[in-house]
């Protein structure tokens, strides 16, 4: 049996993900320390308290490691810095859902980017308890170590908010997204406080569509549209296990009407703070 605190992570899709070059690379590097310290794949799980598969996945580059598992692997291999610094380095697709991966890229070089959202709080805005539900209660079940990918490369895509201070980020997000107590009121009240803190940012605004407005723009679903540094747009609508990124120009220009109309019934960025306080301040 599997010590009660060993960590593990998986990748979200079935099957695993294809390595990119930086995987593979610090595999390599990782399998280099593992063998001059004289330890097996099977030997050292237990002293770093990850399973041999999760280190067998990690030096073929088909996961990426967890801050934790670089941490103790340092320690006890006696790394010198070497795979922390390694780490840095590496690509951030590991733990995304691979119709996502794409749009994703493209929200690491925009210089817009609007979202619109009626199920949940959008993934830049997460916490990591309110991810952590999200993915905990996902059907079919993810397995501990899928969970803690998941958790994992979303809240590493949310430096995003702070490491692009010149991208401007438009949230839009339905009020019945955060009156629905997902994990609980100690949840929710986190994930309110971390909203307000984001969009205290003059990078990132929010707003929210009151209950009060019975028909609106968006009742087709969720949309998002990126600007790129050529001034190139693109969108992506995001169904169940699949995800379509759209160029075609007639089609981003329906998006764009829907999401300028979507801005104009939604409370303005200062009404929705207010709301989402008082919202807070009930729970």
């Amino acid at each position: 049996m599997a010590d009660s605190n060993t960590d593990y992570s998986e990748h979200y899709d079935s099957g695993e993900p294809e390595p990119s070059d930086s995987l593979k690379t610090f595999g390599a590097v990782y399998q280099g320390f593992r063998e001059h310290a004289g330890f097996t794949q099977e030997s050292l799980a237990p002293e770093i308290r990850y399973s041999s598969h999760y280190v067998g996945s990690v030096e073929q580059g088909r996961r990426l490691p967890s801050k934790k598992f670089i941490g103790r692997s340092e320690e006890v291999l006696d790394a010198r810095g070497v795979l922390r610094k390694a780490a840095k380095r590496l690509s951030r697709q590991r733990g995304l859902a691979s119709w996502f991966r794409e749009w994703a890229r493209l929200e690491e070089k925009a210089i817009s980017l609007y979202t619109y959202e009626c199920r949940l709080v959008p993934g830049l805005l997460q916490t990591e308890a309110y991810a952590r539900t999200l993915f905990e209660n996902r059907v079919p079940m993810l397995s501990d170590e899928q969970v803690e990918t998941q958790v994992t490369a979303r809240l590493e895509r949310q430096k995003l908010l702070r490491n692009r201070p010149n991208t401007a980020f438009s949230f839009i997000i339905d009020e019945h997204v955060f009156t629905r107590p997902t994990g609980g009121a100690e949840t929710v009240r986190g994930l309110i406080d971390h909203v307000l803190e984001h969009t205290a940012l003059r990078n990132v605004e929010a707003q929210v569509m009151p209950l009060e407005r019975g028909v609106h723009a968006g009742l087709n679903g969720p949309l998002q549209l990126s600007e790129m540094p050529d001034n190139e747009w693109f969108g992506y609508c995001e169904g169940q296990e699949s995800g379509q990124l759209i160029s075609d120009p007639k089609t981003i220009s329906t998006l764009h009407m829907r999401y300028a109309k979507l801005r104009s019934q939604a409370f303005t960025p200062e009404d929705s703070r207010g709301l989402l306080t008082r919202m807070r301040g009930a729970l």
